[in-house]
């Protein structure tokens, strides 16, 4: 196809800008043709007369952009129109074609919801990176964080969202879910993803986050008491749970307690890990705030962006070609 004036333009200019990097890291990890075949049989045929639907590729592309952005539908659609870097991502020529509007990205995320595809996205993804010798399934970490939930009562029902909940953290208070995470040991990529309530304590859902095959598991003081409860007895998994502060402080100043403390360290060193896909999606992803209401809609794109946080993470074991269009 002949490019236009400002696709020229674009590509001549002598600085990559940090959206342009990024985006070119993303095209060039993620595995779209996997993608694609996954998405394909649910999408949209053209039937008869009419208005056909748009290319399925253009269509992924622009919800990656705006899951890895952090947007709205209407903020994604004004994104297209504002920068060449995401134009060319999504493959958008404006002076032969309009940007798809965000009536159509609603219909896609709601059928990818119904169809519980970005779940199966986010096991293909690991299936690609396990491919490439990225997971390795003998320790798992496990973790959650808290998602604040939007607390006014200005709308329709004139209510919270009834499926989120409180929860106390320290000596504040918070409303919203949880996303708990199980992360591999060795390379820090998650295999697991569970949503919940915030009131949900993080040791219930500890059994949920192993995948079955792990001879070892690391948490936080969270964690205390996990190899205790019925969900994990008889399982061959050894827990390395920390300490308690208050337990943690009170070692005594003899060798033990230096040896323990080491240990302690140790353990935490290896911990850190399950910290990274959550900077990824609260920093770089921009998701500190549910966007929609209920937990279905909301663990659903908590599997989209832990997919992404995990080709983010693992983009620096592959060849990153600095592309510019959609292919």
């Amino acid at each position: 196809m002949q490019k236009s004036f400002a696709d020229l333009e674009y590509a001549a200019k002598k600085k990559l800008t940090r959206r342009d990097r990024f985006l070119a890291e993303i095209d060039s990890v993620t595995p779209w043709g996997k993608l694609h075949k996954l998405v394909e049989p649910f999408y949209p045929k053209v039937e008869g007369a009419g208005r056909p639907p748009i290319g399925l590729a253009r269509m992924l592309r622009m919800y990656v952009a705006q899951q890895c952005f952090g947007l709205s539908d209407e903020g994604i659609e004004d994104a297209i129109y504002d920068s060449q870097a995401i134009r060319a991502f999504v493959g958008i020529d404006l002076g032969r074609e309009s940007a798809p509007d965000a009536t159509t990205l609603l219909k896609f995320r709601h059928l990818l919801e119904s169809k519980e595809l970005t779940r199966k996205i986010f096991d293909a993804i690991n299936g690609h990176l396990a491919e490439k010798g990225l997971m390795m399934r003998e320790g798992t970490i496990v973790d959650a964080t808290l998602i604040a939930a939007p607390p006014s009562t200005k709308n329709k029902d004139g209510k919270r969202d009834p499926e989120m909940h409180q929860s106390k953290k320290g000596n504040d208070w918070h409303f919203g879910m949880k996303a708990h995470i199980g992360v591999d040991a060795a390379f820090g990529l998650v295999h697991t993803v569970v949503g919940t309530a915030g009131n949900v304590s993080d040791v219930t859902q500890a059994h949920a986050l192993l995948h079955g095959d792990e001879t070892a598991a690391l948490g936080d003081a969270g964690y205390q008491g996990v190899e205790k409860r019925p969900e994990n007895i008889g399982k061959a998994v050894t827990w390395h749970v920390a300490l308690k502060r208050s337990k943690r402080k009170a070692l005594p100043g003899n060798k033990l307690g230096r040896m323990l403390e080491k240990l302690e360290h140790l353990k935490a060193s290896v911990r850190a890990k399950v910290e990274h896909p959550f900077h990824v999606i609260k920093n770089l992803f921009r998701h500190r705030k549910t966007r929609y209401r209920g937990l279905a809609k909301n663990t659903a794109q908590l599997f989209t962006l832990f997919a992404f946080a995990n080709l983010v993470l693992a983009g620096r074991r592959f060849t990153v070609t600095e592309t510019r269009r959609a292919s």
